[in-house]
């Protein structure tokens, strides 16, 4: 009789979207828009932010990131830096996006044994979907910068407002 008063009890569940914008990317080479390679400059800050989330116990689940040459850069090297495996790592097109409506899509369709994601894409969409389900407002989450977000909803489907737990942006990092 214990152990079903136990299991009637339901646990309210947290969904956690942690976001990161690509490091800052070049403009002089003529190349399109997907192509665009990282500044020296984004490199540096890629792994500066890579360094300090090795610091964190996020427990990440899964990893996505948009198909753009700067975010799978930036995917990379953060990567490297937490030492997260690879067999959990996918390029998905729907965040090649700077509206955050493809992103969202994107995220409510995420299966439900996924508790925390991290995404890698781009603005305006990260700083559109951060606003959207954070508390604090950011104006403008910046090139490297990371936000995580911890949801409400028992599902990603059902998610809604939630808790901007903590943002690490590359200027906070530098000496």
């Amino acid at each position: 009789m214990e152990n079903r008063a136990l299991g009637a009890i339901r646990i309210k569940q947290m969904k956690n979207l942690l976001l990161m914008r690509h490091g800052k990317s070049s403009w002089e080479l003529n190349v399109n828009d997907e192509e665009r390679a990282l500044l020296q400059r984004g490199i540096n800050d890629s792994k500066r932010v890579g360094q300090q989330l090795e610091t964190l116990e996020l427990n990440i689940d899964f990893v996505f990131s948009s198909p753009a040459n700067r975010a799978l850069h930036t995917a990379m090297i953060c990567l490297r830096q937490i030492r997260f495996p690879l067999n959990k790592f996918q390029v998905v097109p729907e965040l090649y996006d700077f509206s955050g409506n493809y992103v969202l899509d994107f995220v409510k369709k995420l299966p439900n044994d996924l508790s925390t994601v991290l995404l890698f894409g781009h603005n305006h969409a990260f700083t559109h979907i951060t606003n959207s389900l954070g508390h604090q407002h950011i104006e403008n989450v910046p090139t490297a910068g990371f936000v995580q977000l911890q949801l409400n909803g028992e599902s990603w489907r059902s998610i809604y407002k939630g808790t901007t737990i903590r943002t690490i942006f590359p200027k906070q990092l530098k000496k």
